[in-house]
């Protein structure tokens, strides 16, 4: 087995880990009286992100791994945790707002205000380049950065915040 379909798996696991507890923290928060918003373009960011998954896993299962490349992508996953940590049940892929509950200002947040799409970013450019998928790195970095203009912007409606421009 290549050390890249190792890495895909691992990611592909991870990705999945996510999911399941996304979904769990969205029904928590929905049982408290949350609400979502930002519903419609939920779709494409899954689209998007599937896509890309699926075809770093037909493109670049049988590529050789740039180990600095992957280095990068480690630190990457540590920025992932600290915000996953840093929000616990709160953590979700879809944007639910908690009446009455004060936005997370603590870890990642004390830094910047977006740690998670952040960390998404560089996850997309990078595990590419870790495969040396420059072209693909950067069609979808594109990609992402139109759906995050979007998301963004939603969830600073969201969240009583002004969106960035």
């Amino acid at each position: 087995m290549s050390l890249a379909v190792v890495v895909l798996a691992l990611v592909t696991l991870e990705r999945g880990a996510e999911l399941v507890w996304a979904r769990r923290n969205t029904r928590r928060l929905l049982a408290r009286g949350g609400r979502e918003a930002g519903a419609g373009h939920y779709p494409l960011i899954v689209a998007l992100h599937a896509a890309w998954l699926a075809g770093l896993w037909l493109l670049g299962r049988d590529r050789p791994v740039s180990i600095p490349w992957l280095a990068v992508f480690a630190a990457l996953q540590a920025g992932r945790i600290w915000v996953l940590a840093t929000l616990g049940g709160r953590w979700t892929t879809r944007i639910v707002v908690l009446p009455g509950e004060t936005l997370v200002r603590r870890g990642p947040y004390r830094f910047i205000p977006h740690p998670n799409y952040a960390v998404v970013v560089g996850e997309i450019l990078v595990l590419p380049l870790a495969l040396g998928l420059l072209a693909y790195a950067l069609v979808f970095s594109l990609l992402n950065a139109a759906v995050l203009v979007v998301r963004i912007r939603a969830e600073s409606r969201a969240l009583g915040r002004e969106a960035l421009p």
